[in-house]
């Protein structure tokens, strides 16, 4: 071995950065070093230059460029019609929440003091003081009473309105109190006022052209599908940020071309690269990497009420020619986690450990298909640009399939329109699922009889019970017990086949400082503007 430090990636880097903010020691990061082939010497460097990247202290100042990866004509400001990674990110520079998910997914309080609940049923919440809007206007429960009831409206279109459809009250008991009264008893509450789409907006808005909120930046302009433009809130309430005097937020699709804007310094951060296109950074010092593992997930979806996955053995065997070492060392060039065909990530604290990834065994999978009665006809199988590295990913599976006498036909369509006409529509497609903060939000959207995002159509009477069960427990140790039960259901019963939780990998200046990982997503939970700063 020498000094000298060799095949070195930023996957690397990023590795020990995470085992830092876990909270690792120096010994045990260099331990770890140590045992990849890496000299004490050359560790110590790379300790050192991860240490100083978390270190910084924030400068204020600067404005900077960001590119998205999607954008349209129907990008909003409107936060319960918010869809798109692009629409969240303006949303969270405009306004607030009540409360918000820290980079642990610890849910803290926002706009609100606290959120209380003696019986998880009926909610009390109290808000802040000196809170005011970007007019001026205080702060009032009004405007949280105003803001939750629009879920609730069909004529407002909600994208959250299954999730908020629980709300069977909400009322102003004075200026700084709202009460919030639930169908049925939900723990989870607080945690779901922390996703994007709960915003809270000036009671009686119904222009959202110039977003007035109390957020931290000031809209300056938005041209949808084109551009925004952000500038700081000179008056905003909390003590700390923003730092930076402006940002303008954008998409640029295509990965090579977000890179390479990037290598050029038109833009300061080049969000969800594509493991494929990180060759072009390692070894660049003026770019880095914010890499987080947060939940999203390509999954492949077999509908159980469409042939072939109407034959349960024809789903098993996907599932068992899926390689997931593969998939995670080639599709995604080593930015992922092993997944067990059900979507709670490992960093959830109610991740059933227990459950294994099923093993890659093409003999296994080769008898499923013959019982099937499929083995040797064509399966098509949808897949897109759209759902992350699906394309890559069939293609695994294709060759797999190919060495036991399976065919499959990769029908690869493109992006525009792929989740309108294919995802949960084709026999066989993938889709694309971004992180959500509990297993209620996930298992309500997917995998309950009447979720509207039932990928396989996989429909439970027992599951549904666990879950309405589980949702309002305030036994933690019973209500993991259960989440536990209801992965095992998924992973055996369902027709979703989820070979690993895909790590999001931003692209970035050097110059950009303080952003972080967060369970809600990439660039922050969407939410960078808020906290990073330029230097130099």
């Amino acid at each position: 071995m020498t000094d000298k430090i060799t095949n070195w990636t930023m996957a690397d880097d990023a590795m020990v950065k995470n085992a830092i903010r876990r909270g690792a020691s120096r010994r045990d990061v260099l331990r770890l070093l140590l045992a990849g082939g890496v000299t004490a010497s050359a560790g110590g460097l790379i300790l050192g230059r991860a240490s100083a990247a978390l270190a910084a202290t924030p400068v204020s100042g600067g404005s900077m460029k960001a590119a998205g990866w999607s954008s349209s004509t129907a990008d909003t400001l409107d936060p319960a019609k918010a869809s798109l990674s692009t629409d969240y990110v303006r949303c969270c520079a405009f306004y607030n929440r009540l409360t918000f998910l820290d980079r642990q997914g610890v849910t803290r309080m926002e706009l609100a003091e606290s959120v209380e609940s003696g019986d998880a049923k009926v909610w009390t919440v109290t808000l802040r003081d000196g809170v005011t809007f970007h007019d001026g206007k205080p702060l009032t429960a009004e405007d949280v009473v105003y803001s939750l009831n629009r879920h609730l409206d069909p004529a407002v279109g909600s994208k959250v309105n299954s999730i908020a459809k629980q709300m069977t009250e909400i009322k102003a008991l004075d200026k700084k109190t709202v009460q919030i009264t639930l169908v049925t008893a939900n723990a989870d509450l607080p945690t779901i006022l922390a996703l994007h789409h709960f915003m809270i907006i000036a009671d009686g808005t119904t222009d959202f052209s110039k977003a007035i909120g109390t957020g931290p930046f000031l809209c300056e302009v938005f041209e949808p599908g084109v551009r925004s433009i952000a500038t700081k809130n000179p008056a905003y309430w909390k003590a700390e940020g923003p730092y930076l005097d402006s940002f303008e937020f954008f998409a640029i699709p295509d990965d090579s071309a977000r890179v390479n804007a990037l290598l050029s310094n038109d833009i300061q951060l080049a969000a969800a690269i594509n493991p494929r296109f990180m060759r072009l950074l390692d070894g660049n010092d003026s770019v880095g990497t914010s890499v987080s593992t947060s939940g999203n997930y390509s999954d492949l979806n077999m509908r159980l009420d469409m042939a072939p996955g109407d034959k349960m053995d024809f789903v098993n065997g996907m599932k068992y020619l899926l390689n997931r070492e593969a998939i995670q060392k080639s599709a995604l060039r080593g930015f992922a986690e092993i997944a067990n065909d059900q979507p709670i990530p490992p960093s959830s604290i109610f991740h059933n450990d227990a459950l294994e990834p099923k093993a890659f065994d093409p003999d296994k999978a080769k008898h499923l298909f013959e019982k099937a009665g499929v083995l040797g006809q064509s399966i098509p199988i949808v897949a897109s640009e759209a759902a992350t590295s699906s394309v890559d990913i069939a293609m695994i599976v294709q060759q797999a399939g190919a060495e036991i006498g399976m065919q499959f036909e990769i029908q690869r369509v493109p992006s525009d329109g792929y989740w309108s006409k294919y995802w949960l529509k084709a026999p066989v497609h993938f889709g694309n699922i971004n992180p959500r903060p509990t297993p209620d939000i996930l298992f309500s959207l997917l995998y309950a009889s009447d979720a509207p995002w039932n990928e396989s159509q996989f429909k439970s009477e027992k599951f549904d019970k666990m879950m309405l069960e589980a949702r309002g427990m305030l036994d933690f140790k019973k209500r993991k017990e259960i989440y536990g039960e209801m992965q095992t259901m998924i992973a055996e019963e369902a027709g979703t086949a989820i070979p690993a939780f895909i790590s999001n990998v931003d692209a970035i200046s050097s110059k950009l400082k303080g952003l972080e990982d967060n369970p809600l997503g990439g660039m922050m939970g969407y939410n960078f503007a808020a906290y990073v700063w330029l230097e130099g």
